[in-house]
């Protein structure tokens, strides 16, 4: 079923990120339009879709992993916010961003 969902996972303690603030942002032209926010649960996932239905355009997930790390009581890392521009333009499949952080780094890729 289209939609669009996140995860995120704590690859320095190898364990699904709880608790990280997620924001997602419709991009028009410069600005940015806030159309959803979450959290995520146990398993490092939002309990629900970001969107349940897409649609084409470009959008940006900021993920507030620095907050997360800082709730661990680990040091202040490197990274703070983590932003993901994208762009969808295939409507009729499911999008699915995940986020895989430390606090020194970070990567993303297009999921299923």
């Amino acid at each position: 079923m289209p939609g669009l969902t996140t995860h995120v996972l704590d690859t320095a303690s190898g364990h699904p990120a709880a608790r990280v603030a997620v924001t997602l942002f419709e991009m028009v032209g410069n600005e940015r339009r806030e159309i959803a926010s979450a959290v995520t649960n146990a398993d490092g996932r939002t309990d629900r879709p970001l969107l349940e239905s897409v649609r084409q355009g470009h959008f940006e997930i900021v993920f507030d992993i620095g907050a997360y790390f800082a709730s661990r009581g680990m040091v202040p890392g490197f990274l703070d916010q983590v932003p993901v521009r994208f762009r969808i333009t295939d409507i009729s499949r499911h999008w699915h961003v995940p986020l895989l952080a430390s606090p020194w780094g970070y990567t993303t890729y297009r999921g299923s």
